[in-house]
């Protein structure tokens, strides 16, 4: 689901931007589905807490609150 609960297309393309936030450095990536540009970006999420991050796939564009959303709804789909 995306934020107004419209199904989000976990297999579109996307950009995943990681910055530090004391540092103007970002590293940008595109990944075939949004699917593994989420994956890598929570594990990264969690490795170095001081990261922000934002993925824009199509027309929207996700911050880091709404890339944890979006994983935790993936996973939550996967066991149902």
């Amino acid at each position: 689901m995306s934020r107004q609960g419209i199904l989000f297309d976990y297999s579109s393309p996307a950009e995943l931007y990681l910055s530090r936030r004391r540092g103007r450095h970002t590293d940008y990536r595109r990944f075939a589905t949004a699917a593994e540009a989420i994956h890598y970006a929570v594990e990264e999420l969690r490795a170095r807490r001081s990261i922000s991050a934002w993925m824009q796939v199509g027309d929207e564009r996700f911050n880091k609150n709404e890339i944890n959303r979006l994983y935790d709804d993936a996973v939550a789909h996967a066991f149902k």
